[in-house]
């Protein structure tokens, strides 16, 4: 069977439905434990996207609640979508307070100062992730034309373990650095 994008992106969707709620809490503890171990040497500042409650992303806040107080010194910035340019913006991390939904129930900073300088690490959202580290979102691109020429270590978040290989693979797809599961860090 052939892996294409759009068959992984409506088999991940599902399977991520499909979870009770204590599978969920399970992987999302298990993500967590693996995330603490990550190694933050040399890390200054740092991109994570926020989960999308109705689409069962990981819950990144654990994540961030853990970074804020095992690495203060590190700014985490989180994304703010422009859907008519699908290009993003990157701002200070304020807390929950300065969140505000868009007008695709996505929680994105309000008052967070925007940042255009150096990004050492970004954690990337993703529905499927390959052995070769190329992954699947939701297809509007976003992530791509953020992550393409920049200089930083790209790391996916997945409730889930590495598919074979995605066969409809595009020149414009950037490849992952790694991919954190709640099995482990994979590098690719």
């Amino acid at each position: 069977m052939e892996l294409t994008k759009k068959a992984l992106r409506q088999s991940a969707m599902t399977r991520r439905k499909e979870l009770s709620k204590a599978e969920f809490k399970q992987l999302n503890g298990a993500l967590l434990a693996e995330f603490t171990t990550y190694d933050f040497t040399g890390v200054r500042t740092v991109h994570i996207f926020l989960p999308i409650e109705s689409k069962r992303e990981p819950d990144t806040f654990r994540l961030i609640e853990w970074l804020q107080h095992e690495h203060s010194e590190i700014r985490i910035l989180v994304p703010k979508a422009d859907f008519t340019t699908a290009l993003m913006t990157h701002h200070e991390y304020l807390g929950t307070g300065d969140l505000k939904k868009n007008l695709y129930d996505i929680l994105e900073p309000d008052q967070g100062a925007l940042h255009d300088g150096e990004i050492d690490l970004v954690f990337v959202p993703l529905l499927a992730v390959d052995r070769r580290g190329y992954r699947v979102g939701y297809g509007k691109g976003f992530y791509d034309r953020f992550l393409t020429g920049r200089n930083c270590r790209k790391v996916g978040i997945s409730l889930f373990a590495p598919v074979e290989a995605i066969s409809d693979v595009h020149e414009l797809d950037v490849c992952l650095d790694a991919c954190l599961t709640p099995q482990g860090l994979i590098t690719f």
